[in-house]
């Protein structure tokens, strides 16, 4: 019998290493894509909520 190759480490999130926590992500990405919203207005839908983000983030 082989060896087995090495697997690479998993993450222990799918978000390690972003600036934003997972929450903030989620609800960027559920506004862009579930209402068709632009960068733009997903920065103006953050910036009700508190959250300073910049549309190109």
């Amino acid at each position: 019998m082989g060896r087995r190759p090495a697997r690479p480490p998993v993450p222990a999130s799918e978000f390690a290493g972003f600036r934003f926590p997972p929450e903030v992500i989620v609800l960027a990405v559920r506004g862009y894509l579930r209402y068709a919203l632009s960068y733009r207005d997903v920065e103006e839908f953050l910036a009700e909520r508190g959250l300073v983000v910049d549309h190109v983030t």
